[in-house]
């Protein structure tokens, strides 16, 4: 390992959540690139912590496809691969389109607004075909219409797999390339939203995706 982390400075979660999220975030932003070997006895080091909640973390991680372990040979941050991102683009498509109709039935008032308001950031960034806003506000939009569902096993997958989707729709880039034609369709899905029209809502953003 080239670049030591910083020790973690506990918040208050559960001490396993917040090393997961840190060695996470470290290999989002390349600090652990892939490839690299991961020894969870200078993790635990560096981290500041024992060995077993870097351990747990580590497992979780393989889970959801960051790390790749050969048992007695070695664990390391897996490398991101064309299907996968592909996959995860389809998944995710599908995912939030469930997620709109779902909001559109089950949040309140009050949640909804919030969730739109940050829809209306993605509608700016894709005015200004700016495609890493888009992407940065997106994923604060499908984080707060994730949670307008209301339900509790989307939001429980979403808590555990957030990391791997993050990571393999960094590559994104929107199906309309026109500027105007795509901020019309999100300008469309978000009147959907508003109306509470579910049905209307998922095909829109589906569509949006690619996906008919």
């Amino acid at each position: 390992m080239t670049t030591p982390l910083a020790p973690l400075v506990p918040s208050g979660a559960v001490l396993g959540d917040e090393v997961y999220a840190r060695l996470g975030e470290a290999i989002l932003d390349g600090t652990l690139a892939p490839g690299e070997r991961l020894r969870d006895h200078e993790l635990a080091e560096w981290l500041g912590v024992s060995r077993t909640p870097v351990r747990e973390a580590l497992q979780r991680l393989e889970r959801v496809g960051l790390v790749e372990v050969s048992p007695h040979r070695y664990t390391r941050v897996s490398t991101p691969n064309d299907k996968a991102q592909a996959d995860t683009l389809e998944f995710v498509a599908y995912l939030m389109g469930n997620a709109a109709r779902m909001a559109s039935t089950n949040a309140t008032d009050e949640v909804l607004e919030d969730a739109i308001r940050e829809l209306d950031a993605v509608i700016a960034a894709s005015r200004f075909d700016d495609y890493a806003e888009m992407l940065r506000t997106s994923h604060i939009f499908f984080a707060k219409l994730t949670r307008a569902t209301g339900n509790v096993a989307i939001l429980r997958f979403m808590r555990e797999a957030e990391l791997a989707i993050r990571r393999n729709i960094s590559t994104w880039r929107p199906i309309i390339e026109c500027p105007v034609g795509r901020t019309t369709a999100y300008e469309g899905f978000r009147e959907a939203m508003r109306e509470r029209d579910g049905v209307r809502a998922e095909a829109l953003l589906r569509q949006l995706h690619g996906l008919t």
